[in-house]
């Protein structure tokens, strides 16, 4: 960084990873298992933010997936991974942009495993999520709407 003194260092810093909220629900049951698996997939994604002060927010990426098989729910899942994050030195925009994209792309990783793994405790096959590309999610919502928080 800069040595101006009007400058800010930035510093970044994951402070703690973890599941807010967690539902899974197959509301079939045991008929869901009576057709072949030829799943139809939907997810849908959300990243929200609170700050905690002292440069602290909180980050929360909401996966909500249903799994539809021969014209019926097999399963839905949602999941709220969180994370508290230190962020420091990032002002307006900057800091909107880092708290939408570099977080939600660090909580990805554990929300898919423990999709993945609630699937399977369903007993249905793998359910392996393709990755997210968060810094376009976060161009086109801030050129749909003009979002820029602070």
């Amino acid at each position: 960084m800069s040595e101006n003194a009007g400058d800010l260092e930035q510093s970044f810093s994951t402070k703690r990873i973890f599941v807010k909220d967690f539902s899974f629900e197959a509301p079939g049951g045991a008929n869901t298992f009576t057709s072949p698996w030829d799943p139809d997939v939907t997810v849908d994604v959300d990243v929200t933010k609170e700050a905690l002060g002292n440069d602290h927010h909180e980050v929360t990426l909401t996966l909500t997936i249903t799994v539809s098989n021969a014209g019926a729910t097999a399963f839905m899942l949602e999941i709220f991974q969180c994370g508290i994050f230190q962020c420091s030195g990032f002002q307006g925009g900057e800091l909107h942009r880092v708290l939408h994209t570099i977080c939600p792309n660090l909580l990805f990783p554990y929300a898919a495993e423990a999709v993945d793994g609630m699937a399977l405790k369903g007993s249905f096959p793998a359910l392996t999520l393709q990755p997210v590309n968060f810094d376009a999610l976060y161009r086109q919502n801030v050129s749909d709407d003009g979002d820029r928080e602070d």
